[in-house]
């Protein structure tokens, strides 16, 4: 990963409203969330909501999917992984350390 794409992705969570709607919808897991559900747990309102969906999607955080009448949203776990994998690459400078970095994959 690049750090190009690392500062995009902290850039976008770097603001409150998308750090809590990205953790509602890592919290959901890969069944994700509609805008209304989303809308629900964060309460946010449902303009402002999509403003910071766009936001996170451009960072590449975030995915959105059509099902039916509505929209899906999801995190990118895989991408999130990386954006932390790229932090702790040179976690005390190559040696080993007692420092445990922790996957934010969720299995559900």
């Amino acid at each position: 990963m690049e750090s190009t794409s690392v500062v995009q992705a902290l850039t976008a969570l770097a603001q409150a409203s998308r750090l809590q709607i990205f953790r509602a919808l890592v919290q959901a897991g890969p069944t994700g969330l509609t805008p209304g559900e989303l809308s629900a747990h964060v309460d946010v309102a449902p303009n402002t909501l999509s403003f910071h969906l766009k936001g996170l999607m451009h960072a590449d955080l975030v995915s959105q999917e059509r099902s039916g009448r509505h929209l899906i949203y999801r995190a990118h776990f895989d991408r999130m992984n990386a954006v932390l994998a790229y932090l702790s690459e040179n976690c005390c400078q190559g040696q080993s350390c007692e420092v445990e970095v922790h996957s934010i994959h969720k299995v559900c």
